[in-house]
């Protein structure tokens, strides 16, 4: 993560960690050719950086292993992951829930602009580079986007922005996008047995 080391090394992990799965897949009785990719917060932006940048070199290090693995995935399921850095603080105010002074995302200490190396108003290109909705190309796989409307973390927009931008390029077949009143970031409503069922429905859909 962004106290760890730079982006992409984020990305580049997870992208080893599936060729890992799918070349470990028989031996662990495991199906290599149906993998989900599911997260919250941070999870759910690498989740769907593995939905949308599959083949995508510059976010692969074939030196973490099995290079001879594809790293893409058949399902991405996304609770409430930023997708777009530089919209962030923006959209928090128009809903009425401002960043903190000092707390702002394209402030210099925001996670986001430790994970880039600079504040993020200054390398637009390089946040550009960052976000998931970048990638977004036919191929993609289906996404299940959750989201609560008073995460005051990453605003519900993002999710909103980000399933309108999939539609229009693989189709609203392929995208379920659901925003539960009132949610906070990582709200429990997320993982009640109710909630779970539903993702793993949705995965049921389109893996089996």
């Amino acid at each position: 993560m962004s106290g760890e080391a730079k982006f992409p090394a984020l990305v580049q992990d997870v992208k080893a960690a599936v060729r890992w799965v799918r070349a470990n897949a028989a031996e662990s009785g495991l199906d290599g050719r149906r993998i989900a990719a599911w997260g919250g917060s941070a999870g759910g932006y690498l989740s769907s950086m593995l939905g949308t940048s599959a083949g995508i070199v510059a976010l692969e290090d074939p030196s973490l292993g099995n290079p001879e693995q594809p790293s893409h995935v058949q399902a991405v399921v996304d609770w409430f992951g930023p997708t777009d850095f530089l919209k962030m603080d923006q959209q928090l105010t128009a809903a009425g829930m401002p960043p903190t002074k000092g707390q702002e995302h394209n402030g210099p200490q925001s996670p986001e602009s430790l994970l880039l190396g600079r504040p993020i108003p200054e390398i637009p290109e390089r946040v550009r580079a960052a976000n998931p909705e970048t990638y977004i190309r036919h191929g993609a796989p289906p996404f299940m986007i959750q989201h609560g409307t008073r995460d005051a973390v990453v605003p519900a927009q993002q999710s909103v922005e980000f399933a309108a931008k999939l539609h229009q390029v693989i189709g609203a077949d392929q995208v379920t996008l659901e925003l539960l009143e009132g949610a906070e970031h990582g709200d429990p409503r997320f993982e009640t047995p109710e909630n779970v069922e539903r993702v793993l429905d949705f995965l049921d859909q389109h893996l089996k």
